[in-house]
């Protein structure tokens, strides 16, 4: 069976490939092997080469692995985090309301007690 990579954009393809770079590198500071990360993040070699090209076919909870086998897990908390397009998109739903809600008379809960 023929496997079939999974087609991308370009600038997506090169985001890839550069992530991939800089795990290398970070590996290659690191001073570690590409036998000792790829057993730390328990896959093959060859799967660490294929993460280290940016090959958009290995999952995603692969490349997080090799992220905590390199001790760089932190660095995915901020993908996503800011979506200001997406908060621009709902703001722009909302309706405003013209004043607060009105409370009710006789609800005595909101009253400090002497």
């Amino acid at each position: 069976m023929v496997r079939l990579s999974p087609s991308l954009t370009p600038r997506l393809g090169r985001l890839l490939k550069d992530l991939g770079e800089r795990m290398r590198k970070a590996r290659l500071r690191r001073k570690h092997s590409a036998e000792i990360v790829a057993q730390r993040a328990g896959i093959a070699r060859k799967t660490l080469y294929r993460v280290e090209r940016g090959d958009p076919a290995v999952a995603l909870g692969i490349y997080a692995r090799v992220l905590q086998a390199l001790r760089l897990e932190n660095d995915l908390a901020p993908i996503a985090s800011d979506d200001v397009l997406g908060r621009k998109l709902q703001d722009v739903g909302l309706e405003l309301k013209q004043r607060a809600p009105r409370r009710e008379k006789g609800n005595d809960d909101d009253e400090v007690p002497p």
